[in-house]
């Protein structure tokens, strides 16, 4: 029996492009020659311009093409859980709409995995059309978080993947609402390996990662991956007390030696000061990590759907 191959595709205002990754999908993915049944899943993740309409076209078009439209913009994390949903295939490939992850690397991920890998993960070796202040602060995030976190994570590596059956399983399976998938990819495990790519311009439009978007999901890959940033309030309170020790030795010997003095008005206040910005920071980083334990025990449902036309219903119909 041929193996099935569902390539899921999140999108958001992505109307200029959908046309043309369908196109390249059939023109570069060698389905026949790999012997590969597929379907191609666009999740739309609450778009204001026309991207459903497009899907409808295409997919009224074309047998291999299904669609998702969530109730709301819920964040590329929450999409990617629709495709992790659905899938009921032998393999999956997740991939953007932009066509800056070039289809014709699915011919070699999917040799990679018949040669028994679960998770094919393409790498990036260069990044056109991105500034360098972005390049440069992802590195350094990903060599922060790969210092503090346990689990490692691998830098220069995105969504798009493929990933076998037993892996979208044990992704389904983790249903946290506060998700950084690309560290789930480590924490599920599972036999990996690397493909290099070079990562092209965007076709059309602007990338919907603004610099606020990207330093919440840092954050977020931060908070939810690890809980290393709670033990800063331990570190300050022993760097503070170090403080205060020598301080405190200072001031006595000096007293000795000098006699006592009625100054010291302006380092109270930078004491004060101090101190107040410790526990603030302190504080602050426990309310991230509590609000995230506020939203997950609300234990809601990760996304609605307002509008679906599958594979399956093409075939019931």
């Amino acid at each position: 029996m041929m193996q099935k191959l569902l390539i899921a595709i999140p999108c958001f205002n992505e109307e200029e492009n959908i046309e043309s990754i369908y196109q390249r999908i059939i023109s570069d993915i060698n389905f026949k020659e790999l012997g590969l049944e597929h379907e191609i899943l666009f999740i739309d993740d609450g778009s204001k311009d026309h991207t459903v309409d497009v899907f409808k076209k295409l997919s009224d078009a074309h047998d291999d093409v299904s669609y998702i439209s969530l109730s709301r913009n819920y964040g590329k994390e929450t999409a990617m859980v629709v495709a992790f949903d659905y899938f009921h295939h032998d393999a999956l490939i997740i991939m953007d709409a932009d066509l800056q992850h070039p289809p014709v690397l699915v011919n070699d991920m999917v040799k990679l995995w018949r040669l028994g890998y679960d998770d094919v993960y393409a790498k990036r070796n260069k990044r056109e059309g991105e500034g360098w202040f972005k390049i440069k602060t992802s590195q350094w995030f990903y060599k922060l978080l790969g210092k503090i976190s346990k689990t490692p994570v691998t830098p220069d590596a995105g969504d798009f993947r493929l990933l076998d059956k037993k892996v979208v399983v044990a992704l389904r399976s983790l249903r946290e609402s506060q998700r950084y998938t690309k560290g789930l990819y480590n924490v599920v495990g599972f036999k990996k390996v690397a493909i290099e790519f070079d990562a092209a311009p965007r076709l059309h439009g602007k990338s919907k990662w603004s610099f606020r978007s990207l330093v919440n999901l840092a954050l977020e890959g931060i908070t939810s991956y690890t809980t290393a940033p709670l033990r800063i309030s331990t570190f300050l309170g022993f760097i503070v007390s170090a403080f205060a020790f020598i301080y405190m030795i200072y001031v006595f010997i000096k007293t000795l030696i000098t006699g006592p003095t009625q100054s010291g008005f302006p380092t109270i206040v930078i004491l004060v000061l101090f101190l107040g910005g410790c526990i603030l920071i302190s504080n602050g980083i426990l309310g991230e990590y509590l609000a995230r334990v506020f939203m997950e025990s609300k234990n809601r449902p990760l996304y609605f759907i307002e509008e679906k036309h599958t594979h399956d219903q093409k075939k019931d119909n």
